[in-house]
């Protein structure tokens, strides 16, 4: 079996890689699925 990370500086710059890729997926996704969830909603009626 092959080590994936050599030293813990290794291993702490891949998880703070992915935990950026995480948060940027999320504010990216969060928008367009409120938008999708709040589009449906009917409009109000003004006089």
């Amino acid at each position: 079996m092959e080590k994936v990370f050599d030293t813990l500086q290794d291993f702490m710059t891949f998880s703070k890689g992915v935990t950026y890729l995480i948060m940027a997926i999320t504010l990216i996704v969060l928008p367009l699925f409120w938008k999708f969830v709040t589009g449906r909603d009917e409009k109000k009626r003004t006089f």
